[in-house]
Parts: C-alpha cells; sequence; structure tokens
C-alpha cells in the first residue's frame, strides 16, 4: 500500500511599500528547519522588493490595488501559493525556526482542521518581548484550546475571541481545502482577521493551538496597526466585532477596558 501524500505548506509574503524589516521576514523564512517554497505578492511593486526578491531567488507576483484594500491584498497572498497550507506571513515580522515545522505537525494529526496557530512575543527596538501584559492576558484568553478536544466545539471557539482579537493573525497557518477562495472580507482596516476567524468559529472544524512562541511581531510606528489606532478606527472596529459575540451594552462595557490595551501597540 503506498504512502498517502504529505500535505504541503508554502509561506507568502504579503509586502507593501518599502519595508525596512522585508529582509528580516525573508531571512527567518530561509532559516525554518522545514523548508517551505516562498513566494512574495504586492500590489505596490518596486525597486526594493524586486531586488530582494532576485537576490533570495523568491518568485515575486504583483497584482493591481483593488478597492478592498488589505483584505484584497491578503486574498490575493493567499490564492498565490499552490499548497494545503498556507501561511501568510507579515513583512515587518519574523518567525522562528521551528514554525513551520510544529504548526504543520500540529495541522497533520488534527481532525477536520480549519487553522492552525501559535502563541507568539513582541519585537520592540529590535529585541524579542515574550512577557508583557497583552501578552498574557491573550494567552489567558486562548488556554482554554490547549486542550485538543475543545479545539473542535464552536462554543470554544467562540469564547476565546468574544473578548478580543486573541488569535494573531501573523502566525495563522490556513488549512485551504477548509476555507474559500477569498477568505478575507472587505470593509474592515484593521479586523479583517478577526472578522474571519468569527465566521469560522460558527461552522464545523478545528481552530488548533500551538502555545510556544514561534513568531515574533514587530511593534512601530509606521506599522499598519499603529496608523489604524492613531485615527480611531479600530475602536469603532472593535466594538463593531464585540456585538457579533454579545448585547450591545455589554460590548461597549467591553470596549472600553479593550481600548486601553491598544497602547501597547504604541513605541
Amino acid at each position: 500500500m503506498s504512502n498517502p501524500k504529505q500535505p504541503t505548506h508554502g509561506f507568502v509574503i504579503s509586502a507593501y511599500g518599502e519595508s525596512p524589516y522585508l529582509e528580516d521576514c525573508i531571512q527567518s523564512l530561509l532559516q525554518q528547519t522545514l523548508p517551505s517554497p516562498i513566494q512574495i505578492v504586492t500590489s505596490t511593486p518596486n525597486e526594493k522588493i524586486r531586488t530582494l526578491a532576485e537576490t533570495y531567488r523568491i518568485s515575486l507576483q504583483s497584482h493591481e490595488r483593488l478597492p478592498g484594500g488589505i483584505a484584497d491584498d491578503w486574498n490575493a497572498a493567499y490564492r498565490a501559493i499552490d499548497a494545503d497550507y498556507v501561511t501568510i506571513a507579515h513583512q515587518d515580522d519574523t518567525y522562528e525556526p521551528m514554525y513551520a515545522e510544529k504548526v504543520v505537525a500540529a495541522l497533520s494529526g488534527a481532525e477536520d482542521p480549519q487553522i492552525a496557530f501559535t502563541d507568539y512575543g513582541e519585537l520592540r527596538n529590535g529585541t524579542k518581548v515574550d512577557a508583557n501584559q497583552l501578552l498574557t492576558v491573550k494567552r489567558r484568553l486562548l488556554s482554554p484550546l490547549r486542550k485538543t478536544k475543545r479545539q473542535s466545539s464552536r462554543f470554544w471557539k467562540r469564547r476565546v475571541i468574544s473578548l478580543g482579537n486573541s488569535i494573531s493573525c501573523p502566525t495563522v497557518t490556513y488549512v485551504k481545502n477548509a476555507l474559500p477562495e477569498n477568505p478575507f472580507t472587505p470593509g474592515y482596516r484593521s479586523n479583517i482577521d478577526w472578522l474571519l476567524w468569527e465566521q469560522l468559529s460558527g461552522k464545523n472544524g478545528a481552530f488548533v493551538y500551538v502555545p510556544e512562541v514561534l513568531m515574533h511581531h514587530r511593534i512601530h510606528e509606521g506599522s499598519a496597526t499603529s496608523e489604524i489606532i492613531a485615527d480611531h478606527d479600530r475602536t469603532k472596529e472593535d466594538y463593531d466585532m464585540l456585538c457579533r459575540f454579545w448585547p450591545k451594552w455589554v460590548a461597549s462595557c467591553i470596549e472600553h477596558f479593550y481600548q486601553k490595551g491598544e497602547t501597547s501597540n504604541r513605541t
């Protein structure tokens, strides 16, 4: 009897503008203990991105900037690579060498997975920070999913994201046969990912949690998250998302406390 086909995994970097940190991201993906193909997808082709793609011999794909903004960029990245499991790598972030190996192993051992995601740390002024108040809160929110049997429960999947966006988007690997061709819905600037988690939480399938720090999210003033927080769009979007889980008066109370966590996204 032949061995069953092993699932394939690929990284897609969604590149935008001229990030000074893109090369760090690329290098972290090239250092994976489980080698995976890497592709760069961008709606803002420029000499910096082209030079890095050529230097590291990475396939580069450009697409038109569409009205859906980040959602369209992420959908284009998601579609760009032919693999069973796809990680959309954020250009400012870095991935630990064991990221792909541990995520693929967790997905391969899971029943009917939708996504897999890991714990994470932050990069502040070039220094890795693996413990602070925000990270502690997110870990507590996600702690129920440490038990594998809860990862397929609609109740627990919704519970862990009902008080905030506890799943860090850059840590997520998507299972293509469990998701639509364009999983991200345009409309939000910040909570495109949280909206997808909410949509998936009401369907059959598992949120596979790997509770190890396997990537680092860079915090800096030029990041999209920092810009959105600065002009208060984040507050409106957070309230809208919380209303998907709670009555409006409860969502308003939660949002009051949730706003305090946003300050940690500023350097």
